[in-house]
């Protein structure tokens, strides 16, 4: 499944949806400019945490070319996923 990284300032994840979108997970998002990363965590209310795992590619928009994008899952079970080293990902315009 390719899928399509949105950000946006939105009362609902499901704001950021285009019609015949499914989403598969939410949640925060901040830059860190310092180390170059956007950190993503937390869940969506609507769609939960974001399953990583259903995606082959990830399509990025090319305004966030040379971030690393990192989720934190803060759960004291898992790890932090560097979402770039570990999907491939495809930037677009």
């Amino acid at each position: 499944m390719d899928g399509v990284f949105r950000l946006g300032m939105v009362n609902q994840h499901r704001h950021l949806l285009k019609p015949g979108d499914q989403c598969i997970g939410g949640g925060y998002y901040r830059f860190d400019y310092i180390s170059n990363r956007i950190i993503l965590d937390r869940a969506s209310y609507d769609f939960g945490r974001p399953k990583w795992h259903l995606l082959e590619v990830l399509k990025v928009p090319s305004t966030y070319r040379g971030l690393r994008i990192i989720y934190k899952y803060d759960d004291g079970f898992h790890d932090d996923l560097d979402v770039t080293g570990n999907l491939k990902i495809e930037y677009y315009d």
